[in-house]
């Protein structure tokens, strides 16, 4: 005789919305579902099961395209554990609230864990294998984002342009014999947002304005140690690094928030808002200064560089009248620790 608890319910056949009466029972593995007289077998594990919820009626489907509805979730929940079923592993986390707050600690572990060290990681590993084709296209439409917010064409004669384009490549040159010196394009640009100053993009984009070629005119090594810099950046790919973190924390976000952002979409305003890390300004530092040590010139120049942009910063309020209080986080001007970094460019001696 069997014995195994009965549950009326109703059945749907899947080609007809009027609902049929049945009855339900499980022999074994076997879901037996008893409709006007007839008996249709179906195994447990291919049923899809409704999950346990507090409220709502339960909704199953069968192999066969049909499904059970059930109204009262508790008579049904009750028949399921009389027929020897148990819910998942994960249902009974979701139904218990310690779970779930153990879930959203070691969710707020993982993502702090993902945002400190996990991103960073990630980023500069990606950026490495990014091909140059594509980062120099990134950069070109970086370039034509920032040309149309802030950089207007130089006004700097274009003999004067040309002494100094030739007077870096001079230097990079004499540093780099080999040839293995970084791709670089260097242009002039007028920028009342920006001042004085200079800052490189991805593919080897590097640009310097007017301002910063007037108040170094008669430092022109100096000139020669700022774009060393910038030329550490685009060897480091930092730009690069910047644009691909952004893009991992988009989708860092996606994932809590339920919303992203295409990679291409992040370029214009990750180079309007964010800016290098400490390290990657040491490494551009480092560069700069073996660069010039290497071609011939003292590292020691570039003090006059920071001495002269801390002289336009306690100017303050001048500086703003004339439209020099902005700049890029990743334009050299607006690198923090200008003590430290004088100190570093007087002291700084060949390994």
């Amino acid at each position: 005789m069997n014995t195994a608890p009965r549950l009326s319910s109703t059945w749907f056949d899947g080609q007809s919305p009027r609902a049929q009466a049945c009855e339900l029972c499980i022999e074994g593995s076997v879901l037996v579902l008893t409709v006007n007289g007839s008996e249709r077998r179906y195994p447990v594990r291919q049923v899809r099961w409704a999950e346990r919820r507090s409220h709502g009626q339960r909704q199953s489907e069968l192999p066969d395209g049909s499904l059970i509805q059930h109204a009262d979730a508790g008579e049904w929940d009750a028949w399921r554990q009389a027929s020897g079923q148990r819910e998942g592993a994960v249902v009974g986390w979701m139904q218990s609230w310690r779970a779930t707050l153990v879930a959203m600690g070691a969710s707020v572990v993982f993502l702090g864990a993902a945002w400190t060290w996990g991103v960073p990681w990630l980023s500069q590993t990606l950026a490495q294998q990014v091909p140059r084709s594509l980062e120099a296209r990134l950069g070109e439409q970086g370039l034509q984002q920032l040309d149309r917010l802030f950089l207007q064409p130089s006004a700097l004669p274009a003999q004067q342009q040309q002494a100094l384009r030739e007077r870096f490549t001079s230097a990079v040159e004499r540093a780099h014999p080999q040839g293995d010196a970084p791709p670089w394009q260097l242009s002039f640009h007028q920028s009342k947002a920006l001042g004085a100053n200079a800052f490189a993009l991805p593919g080897g984009y590097i640009v310097i304005t007017d301002d910063l070629v007037k108040l170094l005119a008669d430092q022109p090594d100096a000139v020669v140690g700022v774009l060393a810099h910038e030329l550490g950046h685009v060897h480091h790919r930092h730009g690069l690094d910047l644009m691909v973190r952004a893009s991992l924390i988009s989708a860092l976000v996606g994932v809590v928030l339920g919303d992203t952002s295409g990679f291409l979409a992040t370029v214009p305003a990750t180079l309007a808002t964010q800016a290098y890390s400490r390290d990657a300004e040491r490494a551009a530092d480092t560069f700069a200064a073996r660069l010039l040590h290497e071609s011939g010139t003292s590292p020691s120049v570039m003090v006059a560089f920071f001495e002269r942009i801390q002289q336009q910063e306690q100017q303050g309020g001048e500086d703003e009248e004339e439209g020099e209080g902005t700049a890029l986080p990743i334009a050299i001007s607006s690198h923090p620790d200008h003590v430290e970094r004088i100190r570093f460019f007087k002291e700084w001696r060949p390994d």
